[in-house]
């Protein structure tokens, strides 16, 4: 506060005074992206931030401290089409592309455009490796189809969001393909269908959350949905004959084998 020579007041001024308060934001190590320092997991890449949300005192300010190599006081430069202030999101490529292939066997088998037997799995696929790589996305069953679909669209899209399309594409590579290949194996009949793919991708998402579940610690995933989902998918063979119980054990393996290996690397 001032004063003038006649003692009248004329004026006042303020000092930016550091009170501690809250940071504006934290970097998230995996991806850069600047988020609020009051959540978990980021919203851009889904990397867990932190093991719980930090406490808050009556003033608004985080009580818990935050390390200084999250500070950063520099906005990242803006990508191609990118609004200042809305971070950028990526498409799940390869996840609409599993399902639209999906979706395109699907169509195939009930309007036989082409011979649908010629691209499922029919006992030992020697000989014929290339239908182990099409029986995946060819469905006799709609309510197989959607299920099956359903499941990939969901934990395709969360898994590229936060890994990216090579690690969603191999998931299905190896639950979806391998899947198939062990059941023609095993079995003679006919096998077709995504249920390895489908649980490839479900496992390798729930497989954090169930470690720190295993810790008794707080869980941010709706597991109780993803094991309803899973259960479904594993059962399928029940309903839908061609389903591979060979293809779901292998997919479930492989999700959770992978799932494992990728949280190590990033914790």
């Amino acid at each position: 506060m001032r004063t003038g020579p006649d003692g009248l007041l004329r004026g006042f001024t303020l000092d930016c005074v550091s009170t501690g308060g809250p940071d504006l934001f934290v970097v998230c190590k995996n991806c850069g992206s600047e988020v609020s320092p009051y959540i978990t997991e980021c919203p851009y890449c889904g990397t867990r931030l932190r093991k719980r949300a930090p406490k808050i005192d009556r003033n608004g300010r985080i009580t818990e401290r935050v390390g200084r190599r999250q500070l950063s006081t520099s906005l990242p430069r803006l990508r191609r089409g990118e609004i200042p202030g809305i971070r950028h999101e990526s498409h799940p490529y390869a996840t609409v592309t599993l399902v639209l292939l999906g979706v395109a066997g699907t169509l195939i088998w009930r309007t036989s455009v082409i011979d649908p037997f010629r691209l499922v799995v029919y006992g030992n696929p020697v000989g014929q490796l290339w239908r182990v790589f099409t029986a995946p996305f060819v469905y006799d069953n709609t309510g197989y189809a959607f299920v099956a679909l359903v499941t990939i669209a969901i934990y395709g899209w969360l898994l590229e969001r936060r890994h990216g399309p090579v690690l969603v594409a191999a998931l299905a590579l190896i639950g979806g393909a391998g899947g198939i290949a062990v059941g023609g194996r095993l079995a003679r009949s006919v096998i077709m269908g995504g249920n390895g793919a489908a649980l490839a991708l479900l496992c390798a998402w729930a497989v954090p959350d169930l470690m720190l579940l295993a810790r008794r610690r707080e869980v941010d995933g709706d597991l109780l949905g993803t094991g309803v989902l899973a259960g479904v998918v594993a059962l399928m063979p029940l309903a839908a004959p061609n389903a591979s119980w060979a293809a779901a054990g292998v997919g479930a393996i492989a999700g959770l084998v992978l799932g494992f290996l990728l949280t190590r690397i990033h914790h």
